[in-house]
């Protein structure tokens, strides 16, 4: 089977979909409201099944290599005495792959490039689409109309197709933190690949990149909409007496490369993932907190479950069914498992309970840690045969 396609958004999830689309033989545009195709963001780690999911769409072994395994590192006290250690080489052994850590930029722009430039069209927004005929679907665009067989909405938390698609529901839901982050402007020396540091109400990671450089993120219990004049000035004072190497990477920050977002999720769940022949892919169908680092990983996962689907079953109905019967079940568990994370991690913060934590996380066995990660992250794409 083959059609044509509109994928809305031209993120993470929305050029993995173009690109699994295109692998079946799907024509293709992607739509993307931002007049540009940039490549911007902080940085990401992606898990074993994001890195499946992109071996299946052709990408994987350039993403592998653009990017760095995390062998070493784990979770933190602000003292720097350490509550759980990541076995990077278990899960290799496990998985057939570690964790990796990439720019986001270098991501989006290994995505972008494997699409011919004649199906990204930049600085053009879709609001709403017509089903008046449920085979076909119309488009509207400022000067334009497009028609196509299918629409991917792909369009981020603030999703206006899922609203149309689903105008009872809630919608995103502000998670009660806020997040600052950045990338080091120059290579920082560091101990370990990867690390989290909990405190009281707030949370300090780091991922170390092929390059030499970092990312660090800043998680804080905050009323949405809090922002800072010298946001990195802020994180100074915040997380300055923290152990090594935090100050080391704020130093190794310029001011204007912060970033600064209240975190949203669809914390109350879709009732379904499709309507007609439009499907939900992404955040658009389940934005969670980023407290596994599954969020582009389950996107990941949604490209490739949308292409295989429609590569094998026998009408574009019966493919969308299967899409929403696979995806929505598992992505709905790993949004709420992300939810819990972040209550038992940086949001605590009683002294009590606090304790009660870093107690059981120091008590835990050492693969207590490779098996958490593995519930999640052992997932294998569909076949396309």
């Amino acid at each position: 089977m083959s059609g044509s396609a509109v994928v809305v958004g031209g993120g993470i999830g929305g050029l993995a979909a173009a690109i699994g689309l295109r692998l079946i033989g799907w024509e293709v545009t992607v739509v993307e409201r931002a007049p540009v195709l940039a490549d911007g963001g902080a940085g990401i780690s992606l898990h074993a099944n994001g890195i499946r999911a992109l071996d299946f769409l052709g990408v994987g072994e350039e993403v592998r290599a653009a990017a760095r395994p995390q062998y070493t590192g784990g979770t933190r006290v602000p003292g720097g005495g350490w509550l759980a250690r990541m076995d990077g080489t278990a899960l290799q052994r496990e998985l057939g792959t570690p964790i990796v850590g990439i720019p986001r930029a270098v991501l989006h722009h290994l995505l972008r490039t494997a699409l011919p430039s004649e199906c990204l069209m930049a600085g053009a927004e879709v609001t709403s689409v017509d089903r008046i005929d449920p085979n076909r679907m119309r488009i509207p665009l400022e000067d334009a109309v497009l028609e196509a067989d299918l629409v991917v909405a792909a369009d981020g938390v603030g999703s206006r197709l899922r609203a149309q698609l689903f105008p009872q529901h809630p919608g995103p839901a502000y998670s009660g933190s806020t997040v600052l982050r950045a990338i080091t402007e120059r290579p920082v020396e560091l101990d370990t690949d990867f690390e989290l540091t909990w405190g009281k109400g707030a949370e300090f990671g780091h991922i170390a990149f092929a390059d030499g450089r970092a990312e660090w993120h800043a998680v804080l219990n905050s009323p949405p909409g809090v922002r800072h004049k010298d946001a990195l000035g802020a994180m100074r004072r915040r997380f300055g007496d923290w152990h090594h190497p935090i100050p080391t990477l704020l130093d190794a920050t310029r001011p204007d490369d912060v970033l600064h977002h209240d975190i949203h999720e669809l914390a109350a769940p879709l009732p379904a993932y499709t309507a007609d022949r439009i499907v939900l892919l992404g955040d658009a169908a389940h934005a969670m907190t980023p407290n596994l680092g599954q969020g582009a990983c389950q996107a990941l996962e949604d490209a490739a479950v949308l292409a295989a689907a429609l590569a094998t079953e026998p009408t574009v109905e019966s493919a969308l069914a299967r899409y929403d019967t696979e995806r929505r079940p598992r992505s709905q568990s790993i949004a709420r498992a992300a939810r819990q994370a972040g209550r038992m991690g940086h949001q605590l913060t009683h002294p009590l309970a606090v304790a009660a934590r870093n107690t059981a996380l120091r008590l835990a066995p050492s693969r207590a840690t490779v098996h958490t990660i593995l519930r999640h992250a052992n997932w294998t794409p569909p076949g396309l045969g």
